[in-house]
C-alpha cells in the first residue's frame, strides 16, 4: 500500500486528535488573525490574574462567567479557585478559541461557548442559570463596533447577581466610560507588572434602598 493510499483509508484528524499548539503560540496566531479583538500580543501576567481574582468569594460562586477567554489564561487560575459544583461559562466570539478551550482543559465545570457578550443573559438562561455571581472581561472595548460596548455592560450588570462583581481588565481607562453608568460601585487598581501595564475595575452590584 502506498503512503498516499494509507493516509486516505486513516481519514483526516479531529482538531482534539491534532498535537494542539502551546498556549503562547495559539495567542499569537490568533492575535496576527484579529488584532482588533484580541487586543494583546502577550497573555496577562500572572501578578494581574491574582490581583484580578483577589475580590472573588469563591465559597459563594456559582457561577463564574468568562468574555474573550483566548487560550485560558484566566480560564484555568479561576477552575482551581471555583468550588467542585461551580460552573465556568466562557463566551469567545472567535470559534478558534472556543475549539482550543474545550480540546485542551478536561474539566466539566467548564462550558465553552462560541458567542457575543452582549448576549449573556440568552446565553446563560441556555444553560440553565439566571443570574451570574461574577462575570471577567478582557475584552479591548474601545475597539470594539459602535454600541456594543455599552450593550454589553448593561447586559452585564442586568446578569450579574446583587453583591457580585463585573471584573474588567484593559490597557485602555476609557472602559470606565462604558460601564460606570450600569454599576453602583466601582473599584478601580493598576497593574505595571504587566505587558502593557493593565487598568482594573472592579464594578460592583449593590441593593439599592429607596428613600
Amino acid at each position: 500500500m502506498n503512503p498516499s493510499t494509507a493516509r486516505a483509508l486513516k481519514g483526516p484528524r479531529s482538531f482534539a486528535q491534532r498535537r494542539l499548539a502551546s498556549p503562547k503560540l495559539q495567542f499569537l496566531k490568533e492575535f496576527i488573525k484579529h488584532p482588533v479583538m484580541v487586543g494583546s500580543i502577550i497573555p496577562s501576567s500572572d501578578r494581574l490574574i491574582e490581583k484580578m481574582l483577589g475580590p472573588v468569594d469563591w465559597a459563594s460562586t456559582s457561577l463564574f462567567v468568562e468574555y474573550g477567554p483566548g487560550v485560558g489564561t484566566f480560564t484555568r487560575p479561576i477552575l482551581e479557585r471555583m468550588a467542585p459544583d461551580a460552573t465556568l461559562l466562557t463566551i469567545d466570539t472567535n470559534a478558534d478559541f472556543t475549539a482550543y478551550l474545550k480540546a485542551d482543559i478536561q474539566d466539566e465545570r467548564l462550558v465553552a461557548v462560541t458567542g457575543s457578550a452582549a448576549d449573556v443573559e440568552k446565553i446563560i438562561a441556555a444553560h440553565g442559570f439566571e443570574k451570574a455571581d461574577y462575570v471577567l472581561s478582557g475584552l479591548p472595548f474601545s475597539t470594539l463596533p459602535t454600541g456594543v460596548g455599552d450593550a454589553i455592560g448593561a447586559a452585564t450588570a442586568r446578569v450579574i447577581r446583587t453583591g457580585g462583581a463585573f471584573l474588567v481588565y484593559q490597557f485602555s481607562p476609557k472602559v470606565r466610560d462604558f460601564i460606570a453608568p450600569h454599576f453602583e460601585r466601582l473599584d478601580r487598581g493598576f497593574e505595571w507588572w504587566n505587558v502593557p501595564p493593565a487598568t482594573l475595575f472592579w464594578a460592583w452590584r449593590e441593593e439599592v434602598i429607596e428613600a
